[in-house]
């Protein structure tokens, strides 16, 4: 079944100059790339993503986080790539995401973790929407 998928890389991936790395892993597995953007997201569009957050403690830090530099925006489209996706990323910990995952291989920590991809078709809809308007 094909799918899209939206994903981003973080401001410290961009920062530690991780993008193509992690632009060709998913080359590699065959995504084919819809669209693609080096963009600084606004506190509003970082609201609204992060929308079931937002009263959470650790949020604050969250979105300082990812107000911190530019986000790589991209949709993957492929056979169930929201599965597959999430595979190739890993859990959100760093410290237990094994290697061969690109957090694995490449986060940090929990907080600093390179990477967000949606987690299901649903909520990749929401969010492709969100930030490219289809």
């Amino acid at each position: 079944m094909v799918e899209q998928s939206l994903v981003f890389i973080k401001p410290d991936g961009v920062k530690r100059r991780l993008m193509a790395d992690i632009v060709g892993r998913f080359e590699k597995r065959g995504f084919l790339f819809k669209h693609m953007e080096l963009r600084q997201l606004t506190p509003e569009a970082v609201d609204t993503h992060y929308r079931d957050h937002v009263n959470q403690p650790f949020y604050p830090g969250l979105k300082a986080f990812i107000l911190s530099g530019p986000v790589l925006l991209m949709v993957l489209e492929g056979d169930r790539c929201v599965d597959t996706i999430r595979q190739m990323v890993g859990p959100t910990d760093a410290l237990v995401a094994p290697a061969g995952t690109i957090r694995g291989d490449l986060a940090l920590s929990k907080g600093e973790n390179v990477i967000h991809a949606s987690d299901s078709p649903e909520s990749a809809q929401r969010e492709i929407a969100h930030f490219f308007g289809h």
